[in-house]
């Protein structure tokens, strides 16, 4: 069965930690990477939260990446993607090593939160274990098994609950502040205030369960298992 484990690494040892201290107020939320067969790895990532002029400026001199180029321009933010630098993969080397697939990574300031998905226990020990023998700083925060399957990366959700949520987004539901709000959007989906409030509701709950909801036992008998 697999096991999510969510670590903090220094900005350093990671991806843009040269970027990330010189745009500290900025947020980089890595959306996937793409591993090429001639060992090329790929990131694409989206920040916002800070100036973007500059971090434009800046992320192209950062040393882990090259190529860097971007993709789209929104208000809400900016997505990029860049070649990884192999002086700068270490972490990435780990994971990749012990099977592992990066679920989330968001980076800001000095520091990158990663929630990682493993096959099983030894992949979390084999992760653990390449990073102490590289000297790779790293910090354990959890340890768990995910209380439901997320089959395709779904999160539990049925198709309908993660486009409303998507849509949600897309649209600016979730920006502070709002560029819509109730009204505008269930106008918009085209259903009433209630029963939107109903589905997002259900939305929530399902992810919450799927992604923070962790027991005792689970969490203790996991963690027992790879220390």
């Amino acid at each position: 069965m697999s096991v999510i484990g969510e670590f903090t690494v220094p900005s350093g040892s990671f991806l843009l930690g040269e970027t990330l201290a010189e745009v500290p107020e900025m947020v980089v939320e890595l959306q996937q990477v793409v591993a090429h067969s001639d060992d090329k790895l790929v990131p694409f990532f989206w920040v916002h939260h800070g100036n973007k002029e500059e971090f434009d400026t800046v992320v192209r001199n950062d040393s882990t990446l090259e190529d860097v180029v971007l993709l789209d321009e929104f208000e809400r933010g900016t997505s990029y993607r860049g070649l990884w630098k192999k002086h700068a993969r270490a972490v990435a080397y780990a994971y990749i090593e012990a099977g592992g697939t990066i679920l989330q990574a968001t980076g800001q300031n000095d520091t990158w939160t990663l929630r990682m998905r493993f096959d099983d226990e030894k992949s979390v020990r084999d992760f653990h274990q390449y990073c102490r023998r590289e000297e790779i700083p790293f910090t354990l925060n959890q340890l768990y098994r995910p209380s439901q399957p997320m089959a395709g990366g779904q999160y539990g959700l049925s198709p309908s609950q993660r486009e409303l949520l998507v849509d949600a987004y897309q649209t600016g539901y979730y920006d502070v502040p709002r560029s819509l709000n109730m009204t505008d959007l269930s106008d918009e989906m085209g259903t009433t205030q209630q029963n939107l409030s109903k589905r997002f509701r259900r939305a929530y709950a399902t992810l919450i369960e799927n992604t923070l909801v962790v027991t005792d036992e689970e969490t203790t008998s996991t963690e027992d298992n790879i220390t």
